[in-house]
Formats: structure tokens, sequence, C-alpha cells
């Protein structure tokens, strides 16, 4: 990789790290922040139930304040009655005494009413209170345990800023603005490694979002000194150490091994006619367009998920709707079939999905056909001389 590619892995572990030790930091005092938020919310519970407390106590206060009133009121038609001059003037100041007596009551019934509601907020406040107290006692407890922990953690938080902004100032502004970008929207991930699913076969997934990659994506990345974003999710691709070239790159494309000759001591007849049809074999297709991808999208996650459980990927006959669409390797038949139909299920696309894992002899090539020659006695001589090439061919089909 080219030095501003390196650069960008130097950053991406220095954040990493840095993003790691915030982290246990956050972990650490989680237990202390959620507490604070206990004790302030009991404080403002508090606060409120003794505002409405108040206001029930002022509430009451005008009952017994238009009580006091409407005694002293009766009192004094009490006593203008007792001086009135004729039965009319009497039966006046009884009915209003009367009026007053049923105000009055209406006043007393809803002071009960509010007083009930005071000893209920009264004994709420109460309550809060202790809780209030309480919870404040825990907090102060708990930030004397940790308080040497959060110190510590905090010391390798600020040790791994410096690592993070040297590696930050070593890259041009524009990959640095890229990479802050990425890493804000991805909660820093913002890189990616390449995987190579198959040894024997030059092909190469994202190991963020599991997409297949173009074949050349592994050269261009060892040769050029470019940021290269992954075409699904955008991130920035790079090579991790364990994928060398020697590794990624296979130097025996064109290596074959040499066929046997024939028990009959001729060779084994071939021709260009099936040469061609062994490269247009349709096992060996691969499905185009949008279904295309989908299939390459769920075999690079079946493989994740093979390679995770440490187990080795299968090969796999692949058809949708009976139409062949191609091998594709998967954990197991079942897992990759399982896949497909829930990426075709989202994807809004209808289809019967067939999965078939191919044996293990059927990767390895084909050998050409063999005729069991009856073995030579003293009475049959062998023949001397193999067949014609036509009795070959007779004899094989």
């Amino acid at each position: 990789m080219g030095p501003t590619n390196v650069a960008l892995v130097k950053l991406f572990r220095a954040d990493q790290a840095l993003r790691e030790a915030q982290g246990r930091l956050d972990a650490a005092s989680k237990n202390v922040r959620v507490q604070e938020r206990r004790v302030h919310d009991l404080a403002e519970r508090l606060k409120l139930a003794q505002s409405k407390l108040r206001e029930q106590q002022s509430s009451a206060g005008q009952f017994e304040l238009d009580i006091k009133t409407r005694d002293a009121r009766i009192e004094k038609l009490r006593s203008q009655q007792t001086n009135a001059n004729n039965n009319k003037e009497y039966q006046a100041f009884l009915i209003e005494i009367n009026t007053e007596k049923v105000d009055r009551g209406k006043a007393e019934d809803e002071l009960i009413k509010v007083m009930e509601v005071i000893e209920k907020g009264q004994a709420e406040v109460k309550e809060l209170t202790a809780q209030h107290e309480v919870e404040k006692a825990k907090l102060v407890e708990m930030k004397s345990q940790i308080g040497e922990t959060v110190a510590r953690l905090q010391a390798e938080v600020e040790a791994q800023r410096p690592a993070r902004q040297a590696a930050a100032d070593a890259l041009p502004p524009k990959a640095r603005d890229a990479f802050d970008r990425l890493a804000e929207r991805y909660d820093g991930e913002a890189m990616s490694a390449l995987a190579k699913p198959d040894r024997r076969r030059e092909e190469y997934l994202c190991t963020a979002c599991n997409m297949d990659l173009v074949t050349n994506i592994y050269n261009r990345l060892h040769s050029r000194d470019e940021l290269v974003a992954c075409i699904s999710c955008g991130r920035i691709l790079y090579i991790p150490e364990e994928l060398p070239p020697e590794v990624a790159i296979n130097s025996n494309k064109g290596s074959r091994e040499p066929r046997e000759p024939s028990e009959l001591g001729a060779k084994a007849p071939s021709s260009k006619r099936n040469k061609s049809v062994e490269r247009l074999d349709p096992s060996e297709r691969r499905a185009k367009g949008r279904i295309g991808q989908l299939l390459a999208a769920a075999q690079g996650e079946s493989v994740k998920i093979a390679f995770d459980a440490s187990e080795k990927p299968v090969e796999c006959d692949v058809t949708v709707d009976g139409k062949p669409m191609g091998v594709y390797k998967g954990k197991s038949g079942e897992h990759l079939a399982r896949i497909i139909s829930l990426r075709m299920e989202e994807a809004g696309m209808k289809g019967t999905v067939e999965v078939r894992e191919k044996p293990e002899e059927s990767a390895q090539p084909s050998e050409p056909p063999q005729i069991d020659s009856p073995a030579p006695t003293a009475a049959q001589p062998q023949p001397e001389t193999a067949p014609a090439p036509e009795e070959q061919t007779t004899n094989a089909s």
C-alpha cells in the first residue's frame, strides 16, 4: 500500500485504541451516571410534590378563612335578629342566617376534601425526602469507591490522544476529512479489511458488509496510493497483514495437472470442442444483474459466518425457479439457502431457491474415461498393438 493508505491504517488503529479506552472509562462511570440521574429525578419529583402541597395548603387556608368569615356573619345576623321590630324582619334575618349556614357547610365539605389531599401530599413528600437522602448517600459512596478507577482510565484516554493526533497530522487534509466523516457515521469503524474466502480463487470481500469486491481490488490497493472505498458500505478498504501478495494472488493460474495415460497405452481423446464444453459448463457460470449481486452478498455473509465458526465453506449449486445460477460457497447448503431466501424477501424478489452441496470429488478435474481390458492369460496372449482411436471412443461411449 502507498504512504497515504499506510498512514490511514495507523490513524484507524490509533482511533480504535482511543475509542476502546474511552469505552472502558464510560463503562466504569456508567453506574455513577445512572445513580446521578436517579438522584436528579428524585429531586425533581420531590420539588414537584412540595409545590403541589403548598398549593393545597393555600387552598385549605382560603376555605378556613371563608368559614370564619361566614361564622362571624352568622353571629352578626343573630344579634340583629334578636332586635327585630316585627315578625317580617325576624323571618328575613332567619332566611339570611340559613343561607349563610348552607354556604358554610359547602365550604367545610371542600375543606375536608382538601385536607385529605394535603395528608396524602405530606406522606408523599416525606417518602420522597427519605428516598432522596438514601440515593444521595449511595451516590457519594459510589464516587468514593470508583474514584481511583476513573482517574486511571481517564489517564489512559489522555495518553492515547497524542498518538491519534500525530497519526491524523501525518495525513493529507482530504484523506483526514474523509476518515473523520466515516468514523462519525460508523462509530469509529471507518475502514474495513479485505478478506479472501477461498484461497484457491482470487475472490475478495469487504469484512464490514460482506459484499463481494472486484478481482483487481487487491492490485489497486497494493500498487497504488489512493483511497479505495467499498461500493456497498463506503468504508475505506485496506490490506490486512495476514493477506500478503503470495497469499492473495494465485501464481499458478495456468498450471494444470498432467493427465495420466490410459491403460491401453494411447492418449485419452481430447478436442477443442470438449474444452469449450467444459468452459461453458452452467455450474461454473455466475448470475448477473440484481440477482447476481444478491447471491454474491449472500455468499459473503455465509462464508464469513463459516470462518467465524472455524468451519470450511462448501461449494453449492444454486438454482432459482429451476434456473441454474452457478456455484456459490457457504457454511452449508441449508445455511446458504436460508440467507438467499431472506435477502430475496428483503429485496422484494420472489422465487423458489434450491441449494445442493457439491461432493468433494466434484471439485477435482475429471479424469479421461478409462477402459478395463481383460487380464492376459497363457491361452489368450495380449495383443501387441493398441486399438485404434475410433475403437476407444466407441468402447468408452
